[in-house]
């Protein structure tokens, strides 16, 4: 559940928390971004959550993963989405 109570500096700490699970390691799935360093691709997780499984589904078939390990990639997300400009890589 969302706290709409927290101030900006706390939302910041709590981002900055979630980010350190995600890890990047050239032994680890080929140097993509991870959970917790485990072969979990933060890819993956975004994509299943974009075909419309719920926290629920994910962390059922995945019982090594944490609800806070599927919000690092929605943090990692919005954090990459921060970019000044964008180019079209759809064709």
């Amino acid at each position: 559940m969302i706290n709409f109570t927290l101030t900006a500096s706390q939302i910041f700490r709590r981002m900055e928390n979630l980010l350190g699970r995600i890890t990047i390691n050239p032994n680890v799935c080929h140097g993509k971004p991870t959970i917790r360093n485990k072969r979990y691709p933060v890819e993956m997780l975004l994509d299943l959550l974009a075909a419309g499984s719920t926290y629920k589904e994910i962390l059922d078939d995945y019982p090594s993963l944490e609800n806070d390990d599927i919000l690092a990639c929605l943090a990692y997300a919005a954090k990459l989405s921060k970019v000044k400009s964008v180019q079209n890589v759809i064709s």
